[in-house]
């Protein structure tokens, strides 16, 4: 049987969800695997009643996970909201696949997304052949999730037109969905429920509307505080990416990582970590997911090309392309910041001939 190129989160992770239900007595919401404090558990790591260790999903704060927990064991839908490379998704399909065990329930929203995608379709051959029926209904992961009493996760939900985002005011409002065609509806499973994810950062979003909003509990999720919560979350990504990837790990990834990053958070904030020297923004967000995949490309490059020798060299070209989105603009802005910045400091003349290079 072929190898899959990544396990869903209730798969990779089904010894530490299997462990904490084991030793799991407490009262749960109607169709939840796990209680809220073990889903929490989870989430932010620890250990079950029976010693398994459980690695932290999240890192970040425990109040925030115990809201959306929280929310979620209610009848109000959940927002994730935050700038890219703030965990939602991640967040978002371990919270499904610690609650109901399937973080499969999915739709990705996009500009060309329908009202189809989002309530129902139709078997063509099935219509004309017999007509409006229920064996006719292509049933989308929002149908399922309401038969099943499962969770739903809505990706992107801004991305999509606001047209298209208010046909789900009766779903999370009167928890039914209907279908005029066959003058029924479905009811809404105890434990069904909505994830949904949104950034307020990238152009081009539709705005959601009051209506919607109103049926929303939002949860903000920030960018790490401090360069060390940073370097742990992106240390832990990178090292699983890696053994998926069969990508050996070298003894100085994490001096690199504290390197990419402190670049990375000087130029998101516009000044260098000690406050002295003030740098323009590039129009990129430098985020932590953008972190990771910048990592995870200097050390396939190096693996494959430099004999697992991760250095400068094979992360610039990387770095570059996260960090110049705008030929023009972005690329003066990195080289005032590589001169004005970088160029004298202790530990990265490596990385300032490097990017000037690739630049």
């Amino acid at each position: 049987m072929p190898e899959v190129l990544r396990l869903t989160a209730e798969k990779k992770y089904a010894a530490e969800l299997a462990a904490l239900a084991k030793g799991d007595a407490g009262p749960k919401p109607q169709n939840w695997m796990l209680t809220p404090k073990a889903v929490l558990t989870y989430l932010m790591g620890g250990e079950s009643a029976d010693g398994t260790v459980i690695t932290p999903k999240y890192v970040g704060s425990r109040r925030l996970m115990e809201t959306a927990i929280a929310t979620l064991a209610t009848d109000r839908a959940l927002l994730l909201l935050g700038v890219p490379g703030t965990a939602k998704s991640w967040v978002s399909e371990h919270l499904a696949a610690a609650i109901t065990g399937d973080s499969t329930m999915v739709i990705q929203c996009t500009a060309g997304t329908d009202e189809n995608q989002i309530r129902y379709g139709w078997n063509y051959a099935q219509l004309l052949a017999h007509g409006p029926s229920e064996d006719a209904i292509v049933k989308t992961p929002l149908f399922r999730a309401m038969q099943d009493g499962k969770l739903v996760r809505l990706e992107e939900l801004t991305r999509m037109g606001s047209d298209v985002q208010d046909t789900l005011i009766t779903v999370l409002s009167e928890k039914i969905l209907p279908i005029p065609e066959l003058n029924t509806a479905v009811e809404a499973v105890r434990g069904f429920n909505v994830i949904a994810t949104a950034n307020n950062r990238d152009k081009g979003v539709n705005e959601l509307s009051s209506a919607l909003k109103r049926r929303f509990n939002v949860v903000v999720l920030p960018l790490p505080d401090d360069l060390d919560e940073e370097v742990s979350i992106v240390s832990r990504r990178v090292a699983e990416q890696a053994t998926d990837l069969s990508l050996p790990l070298p003894r100085n990834v994490n001096d690199e990582i504290t390197r990419v990053l402190t670049i990375f958070r000087e130029l998101r904030s516009g000044r260098t970590e000690d406050g002295k020297t003030t740098c323009k923004t590039p129009s990129s967000t430098l985020s932590t997911a953008e972190a990771i995949a910048t990592m995870i490309g200097g050390l396939s490059q190096s693996a494959w090309f430099n004999d697992a020798n991760l250095t400068p060299q094979q992360l610039s070209d990387s770095m570059v392309g996260a960090i110049v989105k705008d030929p023009v603009q972005d690329s003066a802005v990195l080289a005032e910041y590589l001169e004005t910045a970088l160029k004298k400091r202790p530990g990265f003349s490596d990385y300032y001939a490097a990017l000037t290079e690739s630049l």
